[in-house]
């Protein structure tokens, strides 16, 4: 039988991979059909892979038993991935692609894609919380986001119907309203990543009462997925309901106890989001680190529902690599608040500006910072009573097919008057 995947799985309904189980089998038939010749030489990356899997006992038990067992959460019509040796051809035929457009099963993340069974087994989970798994996944992520920085990455810059120069790929991703060359080849692009972290227009995304600032503005262009309020210094994040660590989520830091009891935004951005960061607030940058976090690990404490990306979202905020930014507000009611966009599956390369820096000072609207590829969920942490209220279209609404993108730089809340 194949499966219906609930919508709930933010990684389809936001675009990273197709929305019907059978797509994605689909695509990952013509990966498998590629691969060609099972005797080529493997990237240097994924033969390090080779080489820890085979000499790392307790990391081949995981990797064999996580192809070898069925996923809890969802039924496929048939299994994915054979073997390790598979797998790991997949993984390196990823390392010099690109991602296609498409209007149908787009697999904007092809390593989840790859993944996406493993994922969901109990194995699995063990496996991607390893620290030499993780350490290994990220040398693989740093091989790929090198392709995709190059030159070579440029090939699905085209007006072919999987290219992002397509009719249908300029309206999906909305190209009028950044900026680019219709003159070049490439429209000014120098590689994928240069294009999928492409820079809005100067009037495309206007501050909302740049004038005012009891007005906090988005930090990005994403869908809402929960306010809480209360937040505890330390909660069991990875348990049911998964509550807000303030102390786990901002990595230990010295100001954690500014925010218990406060509150935390956060949203999610889909794969044709605009993918940079904006300060919420007019203010003075006080820290600005990158939290190194797991990549492919996903909660496992909702039965059924554990691994879709949905119920993940707040589990992910707190073990997933992140960028963590404190500002001190130039509106004291607001006072210090914290940005953190963080990164999901491979989406996971956080990148600061080289100007935000300790000392800084940031209008409203200013650039913060980019997710390298793609995006993932961000999180606006205020202390105790600093919001009054937030506006309509910040919050999240009833059924996910009910919500909408808040658009980066709008309005967001008000903050409480003195």
């Amino acid at each position: 039988m194949v499966t219906t995947v609930t919508n709930n799985d933010l990684k389809r309904r936001g675009g990273w991979l197709p929305a019907g189980q059978d797509e994605l089998e689909e695509w990952l038939e013509g990966r498998l059909d590629r691969l060609g010749d099972p005797n080529k030489p493997l990237h240097p990356v994924i033969q390090d892979f080779k080489e820890l899997i085979e000499t790392d006992a307790i990391v081949r038990m995981y990797m064999t038993r996580m192809i070898e067992e069925v996923p809890k959460s969802r039924q496929y019509s048939k299994r994915h991935i054979e073997s390790v040796d598979q797998l790991l051809r997949l993984i390196d035929d990823v390392l010099t692609t690109a991602p296609e457009f498409s209007e149908g099963g787009m697999v904007t993340t092809p390593l989840a894609g790859i993944l996406d069974w493993t994922m969901a087994t109990t194995s699995g989970m063990a496996a991607y919380r390893h620290p030499a798994v993780n350490a290994m996944l990220k040398k693989v992520l740093d091989a790929w986001h090198a392709y995709l920085d190059s030159s070579d990455s440029l090939y699905v810059l085209n007006d072919s119907p999987q290219g992002w120069m397509s009719a249908s790929a300029q309206k999906a991703v909305g190209i009028g309203d950044f900026q680019h060359d219709l003159e070049d080849e490439h429209w000014g692009f120098t590689s994928w990543n240069d294009f999928f972290t492409r820079r809005l227009t100067a009037d495309a995304r206007p501050v909302a009462d740049p004038d005012d600032d009891a007005v906090i503005v988005s930090a990005c262009e994403s869908t809402p997925y929960r306010i809480s309020r209360n937040v505890q210094r330390r909660s069991e994040f990875w348990v049911k309901s998964q509550p807000y660590s303030l102390q786990d989520m901002l990595a230990n830091d010295e100001a954690v106890d500014e925010f218990v009891r406060g509150t935390v935004y956060q949203a999610f951005l889909s794969a044709l989001n605009y993918h940079r960061w904006h300060s919420p607030v007019a203010g003075t940058i006080v820290r600005a680190f990158v939290q190194p976090g797991t990549y492919f690990s996903e909660a496992d404490s909702e039965g059924a529902e554990a691994v879709e990306a949905q119920v993940s979202q707040g589990y992910l905020a707190h073990v997933a690599a992140r960028a963590i930014i404190l500002i001190e507000a130039d509106n004291p009611a607001i006072g210090l608040m914290a940005v953190v966009p963080v990164g999901m599956v491979e989406v996971s390369s956080c990148v600061i500006d080289d100007g935000i820096v300790p000392g800084a000072h940031v209008a409203k609207g200013d650039e913060l910072g980019y997710f390298q590829f793609g995006g993932s969920t961000e999180c606006l942490v205020f202390r105790p009573g600093a919001v009054d209220q937030f506006s309509l279209a910040a919050l999240p609404q009833p059924t996910p097919e009910q919500s909408s993108v808040v658009k980066v730089r709008s309005r967001l809340a008000v903050a409480r008057s003195n």
